[in-house]
């Protein structure tokens, strides 16, 4: 079954992967002045995926949490075949 959040492993090294929204997508890419095409790509076989509801042109969330600081980052990718 598909969700809008990954959980299949569960481990401190695997990011926390979600589906971005629209509106988060859009503020993102006007702060960066970017668009969606210039994120950096991931593909829809990507073991982080598995269990997700995306498909090629979505952008996916990872939220890692930095294990020296303990701060957490976010990272954007768009997803491809």
């Amino acid at each position: 079954m598909a969700t809008e959040t990954a959980q299949t492993v569960r481990n401190y090294l695997v990011p926390t992967i979600e589906k971005a929204s629209d509106e988060e997508l859009d503020k993102f890419c006007k702060t960066y002045n970017i668009t969606k095409a210039q994120l950096p790509h991931i593909k829809t076989t990507d073991a982080g995926l598995v269990g997700l509801a995306v498909g090629p042109g979505d952008v996916i969330r990872a939220q890692r949490r930095s294990w020296q600081t303990g701060e957490k980052t976010l990272y954007y990718r768009l997803v491809v075949e």
